[in-house]
């Protein structure tokens, strides 16, 4: 049995969420609720939750900064939030779970399911910090981000990631260092989080950071030399636009 607590500053919300956790969730059970962020913190510190629900925006400040002041945490976080960029791109980057509202009940079942796994393998106070420090940087500066593999929680910074490269629904990721790690996530998941951050995709099976380009070989068709000798193949409906992508370097 999940413990679980929501912050949410409307009741509308709070009581939708409550009565679809009690319908469609048999393995939670609500231990608080509270409507801002410093009652929030006063009911996770009494009742000790498993997972809390939490709202993004709240009128005494953010969801963020009730787990700045809470400091150290024990349990999950699912945030509940209408569409924010900024704010869903560090929690993907983190690796946490959001729910968009209005929150739809097959959504929210899979978020409790993973916050039930989640329980048995780690708590998830390094996926936090990698959130909020994510959050206090500009929006155009590289963040950190968590690639869990089957072995631990790897916290990498993007601008050391050189190249990805697609095994079906797994992802290898290739490093300044040397190190590589395979993390269970498809290629299109990961290109969609560091699409921003100077990455290109030339082929269906790889995604580049434009950082580490050495030069393009002309030749099959085209490749693309990387500084770590690797050659990435250029498909060629997208051959012209890394050309130009390239030369622009």
């Amino acid at each position: 049995m999940l413990k679980a607590v929501i912050v949410e500053d409307e009741k509308p919300s709070r009581d939708t969420l409550a009565g679809m956790l009690k319908l469609f969730c048999k393995n939670v059970e609500i231990v608080g609720e509270a409507e801002n962020v410093q009652e929030g913190i006063v009911v996770i510190r009494k009742s000790k939750p498993d997972v809390v629900f939490l709202d993004i925006q709240m009128p005494d400040g953010s969801g963020f900064k009730l787990l700045e002041e809470i400091g150290d945490m024990g349990f999950d976080i699912i945030f509940t939030t209408a569409y924010d960029q900024f704010a869903i791109k560090a929690i993907k980057f983190s690796a946490l779970d959001y729910l968009l509202k209005p929150i739809f009940h097959d959504d929210l079942v899979k978020a409790v399911n993973k916050a039930e796994e989640n329980k048995l393998k780690h708590d998830r106070s390094e996926n936090i910090n990698v959130l909020l420090d994510n959050i206090k940087k500009p929006p155009n500066e590289p963040p950190r981000i968590i690639l869990s593999t089957t072995e631990k929680i790897n916290v990498v910074n993007v601008d050391d990631i050189i190249r990805c490269e697609s095994d079906n629904y797994y992802t290898f990721f290739h490093f300044t260092n040397g190190q590589k790690l395979i993390v269970s996530k498809t290629l299109k998941e990961n290109e969609e989080l560091l699409k921003d951050y100077n990455f290109i995709r030339p082929h269906k099976s790889h995604l580049i950071n434009v950082k580490y380009i050495k030069s393009f070989l002309r030749i099959e068709g085209g490749f693309i030399l990387m500084t770590d000798g690797s050659e990435v193949p250029v498909s060629r409906r997208k051959r012209d636009k890394i050309i130009e992508t390239i030369s622009h370097l």
